[in-house]
């Protein structure tokens, strides 16, 4: 009896040490999950005290999750000084250890304050990828976040998780000493209980996102679900081998689905253009939401120029972006692709030229193309995408004298539409040029003055930057009516991707943030559509066929995009972020949250419940089809 309570005491000790190593952790996430909610506490102004309490119990599965992972070097470390006697590992490492692990999670809490902001969704994997291919600009994309703020509140985090762990961890601890078959049934069942934490049970699938959303308030499930948990389970989802993770359907079924979206009866296409054979200049405003177009609902004053020019052209006042960035954007507008949700198809070199593209179009029906860009045109390999599809010059930063270079975008608006119009005087007609603003962009800086208050908030530096924009087009135009090949040119003006600025009232999921402006503009439109706006409901994939449908050339190839002239197309939008997808048609509009497997936006919620379901169907249906197209290429 007294030999065995020699062995058991001891290993109840350091079972209880055990424990308390884990218990740690808990507490800790459960402070940094308070330390989200304290900072967007503007986003929770409608759930209530319980509500918000709940998260910590839902957060507590990925917590025990994410805690398991953390403790799995504590344990063979442990094992290893057990059982090699000579061995001896000194106690100093596990403070080490506990201290990086400490700082990793207090930088990585300070971190997704930004990228909640501004994306919706927690760090993920695509936070790397940009970092990756263009770190100067992803350190610019987060220049409008409160540095300070976020340092103090890293520095707190480390502090407050260090001095927390002196108090519950048992950095001294000893190996007990008991026999050579008891260590091993004691290292085993310890390794499983830890296994069995980390995939969240022994059920079949191992523990997911979904065990923490428990609401229809977004901002609660986000709260609730681990930043670090999420971020490992993101990256390991984008380095596993290529599957399609969003199979709703048969392929069959969901095909068909898709198909009949397209389907067009007839063809009635409205000719808008004087001339078969216009020269085409596309012009892709940086960041422009609808909410800076006073004609979209926007505020009155930003981009007062842009009201003129809706005067002079054919304005699509009903257009949807297919994703959240840039990259996402271009290969919407130039290839009629959507966005893939939590991919892009266009830092992929081997997919992407497999897409077809309006460049390499109209090089085929005998155009000049030029693609011009004031920042690093090998950011997220958009020179690659250009080159592969037939553009025959890239003018970039590159191509501009140092004292040009004023941002960490490159150039301002005003110098780049200067060079364009310089090279425009020179090109052989027809001609295709493609021309990517990016002043709107974080850190919002200007070479003048603020027009919405130098000193203002982060929303009047976004307005300011917009009006800038607006005014270099203004400039722009003025200067291109005085040369001769105005008078044969149809401009577009259409923004990559919506934005939660100016107003920073739609989340991720709201189709308000992908609302944006689509203008065909120039002397090419026929007097009686000058000043005319179609409200036919659309996205931005839709620009290829309409394009190519005015010009008569064939536009079979871009089978995601619709003509928004014909009168028999069907009326759709679709749009995705990271791990969700929005469906529009008229009258509703619906998102849904995959991680969730949840509906959670509804624009008519008294709606039929069967039409309801229907619209989610549909967009099931079509981001399995443009994921299995993906993977095809």
């Amino acid at each position: 009896m007294w030999q065995n309570t020699i062995f058991v005491t001891p290993m109840l000790k350091n079972l209880f040490s055990f424990f308390r190593f884990f218990i740690f952790w808990i507490a800790f996430f459960a402070i940094t999950r308070a330390t989200f909610e304290i900072y967007f506490l503007h986003k929770l102004d409608h759930a209530r005290i319980g509500e918000i309490l709940q998260t910590f119990f839902w957060g507590l599965r990925l917590d025990v999750s994410a805690t398991a992972y953390i403790c799995i070097i504590p344990i063979l470390v442990f094992a290893i000084n057990w059982f090699i006697p000579k061995v001896r590992i000194k106690p100093i490492w596990l403070k080490v250890y506990v201290w990086f692990c400490l700082f990793c999670i207090s930088l990585n809490t300070v971190l997704n304050f930004n990228i909640f902001r501004e994306w919706g969704t927690k760090v993920s994997f695509r936070v790397f990828t940009s970092f990756y291919h263009a770190p100067s600009e992803a350190i610019a994309s987060s220049g409008s976040s409160p540095v300070g703020k976020c340092i103090f509140i890293g520095i707190a985090l480390l502090a407050t998780g260090i001095m927390l762990s002196h108090f519950i961890i048992n950095y001294q601890f000893k190996k007990p000493d008991v026999r050579p078959s008891l260590k091993v049934s004691l290292t085993t069942l310890l390794l499983f209980v830890n296994f069995v934490m980390m995939r969240g049970g022994l059920q079949a699938k191992p523990v997911s996102q979904n065990s923490a959303y428990f609401s229809e308030k977004q901002i609660l499930n986000q709260s609730a679900l681990n930043t670090e948990w999420n971020l490992f389970n993101n990256v390991f989802e984008n380095l596993r081998p290529l599957y399609n993770p969003y199979l709703y359907d048969r392929p069959d079924e969901a095909a068909k689905t898709v198909e009949e979206l397209y389907n067009v009866k007839g063809n009635s296409t409205e000719q808008i253009l004087t001339i078969s054979r216009p020269n085409i200049v596309i012009i892709q405003m940086e960041s422009y939401t609808a909410d800076v177009i006073e004609s979209l609902g926007g505020d009155k004053g930003v981009a007062p120029n842009f009201e003129k020019f809706i005067k002079n052209g054919l304005f699509f006042n009903n257009i949807y972006a297919s994703g959240d960035r840039t990259d996402k954007g271009i290969v919407a507008l130039l290839s009629g692709f959507p966005s893939q949700a939590i991919r892009t198809i266009i830092s992929d070199t081997l997919k992407h030229k497999k897409l077809p593209a309006l460049s390499a179009s109209f090089k085929d029906a005998g155009y000049e193309t030029a693609y011009f860009y004031g920042g690093k045109s090998n950011y997220m390999n958009f020179d690659k995408f250009m080159t592969s599809h037939n553009i025959d010059h890239i003018i970039d930063e590159a191509s501009f004298d140092n004292s040009h270079i004023k941002t960490q975008w490159g150039v301002y608006d005003d110098d780049l539409l200067t060079r364009n119009l310089q090279y425009l005087a020179r090109q052989k007609q027809p001609f295709f040029n493609y021309v990517q603003t990016s002043s709107n962009h974080e850190p919002f800086v200007l070479p003048v003055k603020h027009h919405f208050n130098d000193d203002a908030d982060v929303s009047n530096k976004f307005r300011s930057t917009a009006y800038f924009t607006d005014s270099c087009l203004n400039a722009y135009f003025e200067q291109a009516r005085k040369q001769a090949w105005y008078k044969n040119t149809l401009f577009i003006l259409v923004a990559d991707h919506g934005h939660r600025l100016p107003r920073n009232t739609a989340e991720a999921y709201d189709p308000a943030k992908y609302h944006i402006p689509l203008l065909f503009f120039g002397d090419v439109i026929k007097p009686e559509y000058r000043g005319k706006k179609n409200s036919k409901l659309g996205g931005q994939t839709d620009l290829a066929a309409t394009l190519l449908a005015q010009l008569g050339m064939p536009h079979n190839q871009f089978k995601w995009s619709k003509d928004l002239l014909n009168s028999n197309s069907k009326e759709f939008a679709f749009f995705d972020w990271d791990n969700g997808f929005g469906f529009m048609q008229p009258g509703q509009a619906v998102s849904y949250d995959n991680a969730g497997r949840t509906m959670i936006y509804n624009s008519k919620p008294n709606a039929d419940k069967n039409a309801t379901e229907a619209a989610i169907a549909c967009g099931k249906a079509y981001l399995q089809q443009v994921f299995t197209e993906y993977m095809g290429y």
